[in-house]
């Protein structure tokens, strides 16, 4: 990205880590169909993340698994950073979270949707899962 992320991208951060996903897809879709690449498949890929959450809390497996794969693997192209954004946190909890719901499948969801609801954790197998986040990647500044 050449310049600085416009303000609505940070408002579908904002709305993204609120959990109002179909805010965010909203806010990124109207970013994402005015922008060109390589903006354009970032977005694509935060904005399908954040519709499988959206699928994810209306209990649709189908829909959660299938959307986070396709925003993980737009995403990777743009790992470990990118706009400032932890691109590499992002993937690595949205992988975690496929993973676990493509091993419990479809008659589980319910159990990951009432763990989501109260809580940012889920307790699954050796690790525990995270909503994923989009978080700011701090750089230290040099030479100060």
């Amino acid at each position: 990205m050449t310049e600085a992320a416009p303000q609505e991208f940070w408002q579908s951060v904002e709305e993204f880590n609120n959990r109002e996903y179909y805010a965010c897809h909203d806010t990124l879709e109207a970013l994402w169909m005015e922008s060109a690449e390589p903006e354009k498949k970032f977005y694509q890929g935060v904005l399908q993340i954040a519709v499988a959450l959206y699928h994810l809390g209306n209990r649709n497996w189908r829909g959660a698994v299938t959307l986070l794969g396709e925003g993980i693997k737009k995403l990777r192209y743009y790992q470990p950073t990118y706009v400032d954004i932890d691109v590499d946190q992002l993937v690595e909890q949205s992988d975690q979270l496929l993973s676990a719901l493509q091993q419990a499948g479809a008659e589980k969801i319910a159990e990951f949707v009432q763990h989501f609801e109260t809580t940012d954790t889920y307790p699954g197998g050796d690790t525990t899962l995270q909503v994923p986040k989009i978080v700011k990647k701090y750089f230290p500044v040099i030479g100060k």
